[in-house]
């Protein structure tokens, strides 16, 4: 057998911000489809997207790309973990996922619509196509009000229009983690929907031992082991009746004897859906009114209102010192200083509706002038745009705060004593 899986190409999101799971699931599928000892795919052959990477614009994007980049040839596995709704509308019904930064008053500018999903998935050449959709998780979006009157929100794991997709039958397969009336589990280290897909391409329960995984051994254990993990309470919805059974990458890097599974934890399903949405495996804050900090943390994380200033180390550990910033900082990351800090709050602004949003990066743009003003600075000009902030951008002024709070700044000792004035006030 040759040394990589030439054939395979995957696209693999995890959205991440409501569903910190999402994250961990799409890193280990991309993990184990990379793994040169395990299912062998190129690794420039699987994009993986998780997070802020994951939003509207980039998923498109991706499968757009993936079209381009598989053949006929080719094997394509297209992996999706994150909400799936539809919205019942006096004039129809529409499907959507919903991207890393989806608004449910802009449905249509920021989540994907079925159709556009079918579309990008029909636009892929591959003659043997795998779809994996974790798409029915609790939390999040479920309790939130319809983005208009007459708009009914309901989950749903599967976008009817993929269906279409299935009519042909031949190499197209789709399967979902969960029944129209269920929701998905999470899980440690993955839910339970991606931790039998994993197993099964690690080599747990296929039906030959022959090196290869094929996609019945996926379909199969996920519907085996996904029940029994969940007391009955989750079904994966399978549609490869009549598709071929196609091989879908290696299970040891070639070889034919099973390497085990590729994490040494034991496994952990939570208890209730949803159960794990405020606890993640990184030990995010989980009491009182806070939005979680998750994903995969590359920078500043925004969190809302935390109790703790917290610290994720290198083994993710999390230390906490009784403030309440929402800055987030991995072992080893070296930001680059003040200016950094000011474009990732100018860029939170920017994602708030006009003309908020407008205020709010007028606000920060006065901030950074001040701060490189030093001891010179405006103060009632700054205690200005502190006010600004904190009635229209509590959480775009977590981050100025931090920076004014930062003895590295220069924006001198007046301007840190109208920081902390404004922390206080959101005690």
């Amino acid at each position: 057998m040759d040394a990589r899986f030439t054939p395979g190409h995957a696209l693999v999101v995890g959205v991440g911000a409501d569903l910190p799971n999402t994250v961990a699931d799409a890193t280990g599928l991309a993990r184990i489809l990379r793994d040169p000892g395990r299912c062998a795919y190129p690794p420039g052959q699987v994009h993986l997207l998780t997070g802020e990477e994951a939003d509207r614009a980039a998923v498109l994007s991706a499968l757009d790309a993936l079209s381009q980049l598989a053949g006929a040839q080719s094997t394509a596995l297209v992996y999706f973990s994150g909400h799936g709704y539809r919205a019942q509308t006096s004039i129809g019904e529409a499907y959507y996922l919903l991207p890393y930064g989806y608004d449910i008053r802009r449905l249509s500018e920021t989540a994907i619509n079925g159709r556009e999903f079918a579309d990008g998935l029909g636009a892929i050449p591959a003659r043997k196509l795998l779809v994996l959709l974790d798409c029915c998780h609790a939390g999040g979006v479920g309790g939130a009000k319809a983005p208009r009157a007459g708009v009914e929100l309901t989950r749903s794991p599967l976008p009817p229009e993929a269906m279409d997709l299935l009519t042909e039958g031949g190499g197209q397969v789709l399967i979902a983690s969960s029944q129209e009336d269920e929701l998905s589990f999470a899980g440690k280290p993955y839910s339970a929907f991606t931790l039998a897909l994993i197993e099964a391409l690690a080599g747990v329960g296929v039906a030959r031992e022959d090196g290869y995984v094929r996609v019945a051994d996926l379909a199969l254990h996920a519907r085996q082991v996904v029940p029994g993990r969940t007391n009955d309470r989750q079904h994966p919805i399978l549609h490869f009746e009549h598709a071929d059974n196609f091989v879908l990458a290696y299970y040891a890097g070639g070889d034919a004897r099973p390497k085990g599974l590729p994490f040494d934890v034991e496994p952990q399903i939570e208890p209730q859906p949803g159960a794990w949405t405020l606890s993640d495996q990184r030990a995010q804050v989980v009491h009182g009114p806070q939005i979680n900090v998750v994903g995969d943390v590359r920078g500043p994380v925004l969190s809302g209102q935390l109790g703790d200033r917290i610290t994720v180390t290198g083994d993710g550990n999390v230390i906490g010192d009784r403030s309440r910033s929402t800055v987030v900082k991995r072992a080893g990351l070296q930001l680059d200083g003040v200016a950094a800090l000011l474009d990732r709050a100018l860029a939170l602004a920017r994602r708030k509706p006009p003309p908020v949003c407008e205020d709010l990066e007028a606000a920060v743009d006065i901030v950074r002038e001040e701060i490189e003003a030093g001891e010179a600075a405006d103060k009632r000009l700054l205690s200005q745009a502190l006010d600004v902030l904190l009635e229209k951008g509590p959480d775009v002024l977590e981050i100025v705060l931090d920076v004014m709070l930062d003895p590295g700044a220069s924006a001198g000792k007046g301007a840190r004593m109208l920081a902390r004035r404004a922390r206080k006030s959101l005690q």
